[in-house]
């Protein structure tokens, strides 16, 4: 994400909460024609989404006019439309800016057909969103500026004295409030403040996960805060000979690990709902999780049937941590403490 599209996202987080089928389903939805179209507001990468864009119009013949930005900006800016939105689907790249239009009453509930297609965990707890792509919080590190081995537990450790110019972290990218609400939602918001005054201490701010990853691969700084997909990304870009930096996972069960959700979800003010259903459940279809596999997102996969890209390593074989959604809540917080403790 840019700079002034994550500032944006912090701002419109506390906006949101204050103002704010692949061909097996095609074929078995009727009522749609060459000339329909539905509206996306979409959050998540503009490549990956034009990918699933595409094949879902070859399939159906229904056409989806993409407007992309910062998911929490374009929940913000459903929440201001209100029942005059012209959006009729919503793609987030968190879970929290979803749960703030559950909250407001403004998605759609989805059928059990298209819930029950990936990992329950990963869906609204109400039904109102499913969980189409899961990414996994990471360390990376520069191994000639710090051994494996000293590498710390948890993300907390982070705050200690001894890390004072060793980390590396983006405040305003998207990715970062959700792990902050990760820490409120294990730790309390007593030790998230702790933690981000610690930061502010230790840290170096850069503008994106993309700008931490390649500063430490370049050996400029000996670790970074990022989801492990950025890695990976990087290493596409210049091959792995030209990777001088590794991946490292947090401690099973701490917020470092947090999984994070990207999801959709049909507006409840949508005029084309039957649609709408259609481009979300082609979203978690074989077809569509299998388009995700073969992008450059390296995002993991929420149906168990679809094999992740290849380069990942398996998501049970590396120390994770799911979260409740709910207990994730809708971002206002997490944003705050940030802003507060002179992050951003």
């Amino acid at each position: 994400m840019t700079r002034s599209g994550t500032t944006l996202m912090l701002r419109a987080g506390a906006l949101v909460a204050l103002a704010a089928c692949c061909a097996a389903i095609v074929s078995g939805c009727g009522g749609s024609s060459a000339h329909s179209s539905i509206t996306l507001y979409n959050g998540q990468h503009a490549e990956l989404t034009s990918l699933l864009v595409a094949a879902f119009e070859k399939k159906t013949g229904i056409k989806v006019k993409i407007r992309t930005n910062d998911s929490a900006v374009l929940a913000a800016q459903i929440v201001q439309e209100g029942g005059a939105s012209p959006a009729d689907v919503y793609i987030a790249e968190n879970s929290p800016e979803l749960m703030e239009l559950q909250r407001r009453a403004l998605l759609a509930r989805l059928p059990r057909s298209i819930l029950g297609r990936g990992t329950p965990a990963a869906n609204s707890p109400t039904g109102a969103w499913v969980g189409m792509a899961l990414r996994v919080s990471s360390l990376v590190y520069a191994p000639s500026q710090v051994p494996r081995a000293q590498l710390p537990a948890s993300l907390l450790d982070l705050a200690r004295p001894e890390w004072k110019g060793k980390i590396a972290i983006a405040p305003t990218d998207s990715d970062f409030p959700p792990l902050v609400g990760a820490v409120i939602a294990t730790k309390g918001e007593g030790a998230a403040r702790t933690w981000l005054a610690g930061l502010k201490r230790n840290a170096r701010v850069y503008q994106d996960e993309e700008a931490v990853v390649a500063a430490v691969n370049r050996g400029d700084i000996a670790t970074g805060v990022i989801n492990s997909y950025y890695w990976y990304r990087l290493q596409l870009e210049l091959g792995k000979k030209a990777m001088h930096s590794g991946l490292y996972y947090f401690s099973p069960d701490d917020p470092g690990a947090a999984v994070n959700i990207s999801g959709a979800a049909v507006l409840a003010s949508s005029k084309e709902q039957e649609n709408a259903e259609r481009f979300v459940g082609f979203l978690v279809s074989r077809a569509g999780q299998q388009i995700i596999a073969a992008s450059d997102d390296f995002e993991y996969l929420v149906r168990r049937d679809v094999a992740p890209n290849k380069v990942l390593p398996p998501i049970a074989s590396i120390h994770h941590t799911t979260l409740d959604v709910a207990a994730l809540g809708n971002g206002e917080l997490a944003a705050r403490l940030i802003r507060q403790a002179g992050l951003v």
